[in-house]
């Protein structure tokens, strides 16, 4: 008789799961959250394989150079400077002079610095990873007024004008690919590297062999002109330290980034597929440091400009946002194969909705294997139609008719292009995603308005 109550109970209990809408909810929404356990592990096998990507790329970009910052030219000019100490002399009662001479150094910037920047970008390739480089030359060209250092308290004779030498600072040392000479007038001069300079920033330094200033410099304006060759990553930025300070920047990257203090001119800024072309121009009134400094070279990093060249979202960003809307994928999925159940009266078992959702999670490892040896799109398409027929055929033996395992895959291809879409979108992600849900909301609304909830 016991038993006989047991089995009746059992009965009951398989009878309501079977046939409960509650029972169903329940086991669907206890099914999303098992899956979430793949899904954590794939978002793990994203970030393993970006850190490689980034372990490999650092590795090639230590090799090739560094992101490229130049400050310069700068005449560095040497001046005589005293003291005196006294001294009292026990013997004689009296106190004496002693003049002794010092050599100190002011910086003069140049009145006008002219910059052309031709920036020649590429990928290099090691496996199944590639870095995205760049050869820049830089023309620089400009002049010197007379100097006149009455206001800085240094006399004409001071100045020690056989002694003077132009100094260049930059970022990217190993990066240089060619000699530099500066051309004064009609002379030019080589650089050699200064690593005794006192440096109060982390340029490296490069200063030319002795100028006879006096000739060039002291009664006349000095124009220069000067080139660098290099290797670089990341960015391009100059210092503007001339009084009018003027840059044009061409390439063939199609995604800049202007970064630092000041923007590029809106009318002479062009950007398309093919690359871009940009001008600068800054005035003395628009930075706060002068021309002229005594003993030591500013640090003025904060005050470059210049380019980044971004690389846009790369192929592991979009395959973990795409793993980021795996959960939305299975639970509207799920939803569909549950509405269908209850409106149709077919029985899904939870293993067939097991195997579903397996099958949706396997989506994003097809996704990053393939990307990996081909662009993120034809692999976005090839994981993508691999699921859909999987699930579509599937779902033709589940449920036993042809139209709704067509929805279902017609369901599946419309989500699948929204959220490539999403993830292809920068500024208007957000607001495409919110009207996508939205409108799911409301369709899944208006599909339910028909169902009898006094069953559950």
């Amino acid at each position: 008789m016991e038993n006989h109550k047991n089995t009746s109970q059992q009965n009951k209990f398989g009878h309501w799961v079977k046939t409960s809408i509650t029972a169903r909810m329940l086991m669907v929404g206890f099914l999303v959250i098992i899956l979430l356990i793949p899904l954590s592990f794939i978002n793990s096998l994203i970030n393993e394989r970006a850190f490689r990507q980034k372990d490999v790329i650092n590795e090639i970009n230590q090799k090739w150079g560094n992101h490229v910052l130049v400050y310069g030219p700068i005449l560095k000019l040497p001046y005589k400077t005293y003291t005196e100490t006294k001294t009292y002399n026990e013997k004689t009662k009296t106190y004496f002079k002693e003049t002794q001479t010092h050599v100190n150094y002011v910086y003069i910037f140049p009145e006008n610095l002219n910059s052309k920047v031709n920036v020649n970008s590429k990928t290099l390739k090691r496996g199944n990873f590639e870095s995205a480089v760049f050869t820049t030359t830089m023309d620089f060209s400009g002049h010197y007024i007379p100097i006149n250092l009455v206001a800085k308290g240094i006399k004409s004779e001071d100045i020690i004008w056989n002694k003077a030498s132009i100094i260049i600072k930059t970022s990217n040392l190993k990066g240089i690919k060619s000699e530099i000479q500066i051309k004064l007038q009609d002379k030019a001069y080589g650089f050699e590297t200064n690593f005794n300079q006192n440096n109060n920033s982390s340029l490296d330094i490069l200063e030319s062999g002795f100028i006879n200033a006096e000739g060039l410099f002291k009664t006349k304006n000095t124009d220069f002109s000067f080139s660098m060759t290099f290797n670089g990553i990341r960015q391009i930025e100059l210092i503007p330290i001339g009084k009018t300070t003027t840059m044009s920047m061409v390439s063939n990257w199609a995604d800049p980034s202007f970064i630092g203090n000041y923007l590029p001119n809106d009318e002479t800024k062009q950007i398309s597929k093919n690359g871009f072309d940009a001008s600068w121009k800054v005035l003395h009134i628009n930075r706060a440091f002068s021309q002229q400094h005594l003993k030591s070279i500013p640090n003025l990093d904060r005050f470059a400009f210049g380019t980044k060249f971004m690389v846009m979202v790369d192929e592991y960003q979009k395959s973990e946002r795409s793993a980021k809307y795996g959960f939305l994928v299975i639970g509207l999925t799920f939803l569909v194969f549950f509405l269908i159940q209850t409106l149709s009266k077919i029985h899904i078992h939870p293993f067939q909705y097991l195997m579903i959702g397996l099958a949706l999670t396997m989506f994003y490892t097809l996704l990053i294997s393939i990307s990996e040896h081909s662009n993120f799109l034809k692999a976005y398409c090839i994981a993508g139609m691999s699921v859909i027929i999987l699930i579509t055929l599937y779902s033709k033996s589940i449920l036993k008719t042809f139209k709704f395992p067509l929805f279902i895959g017609i369901s599946l291809s419309a989500l699948y292009a929204f959220i490539y879409v999403i993830i292809q979108l920068e500024n208007y992600a957000l607001l495409v995603g919110s009207i996508g849900l939205f409108l799911i909301l409301a369709i899944v609304m208006f599909v339910s308005r028909k169902i009898d909830w006094s069953n559950g």
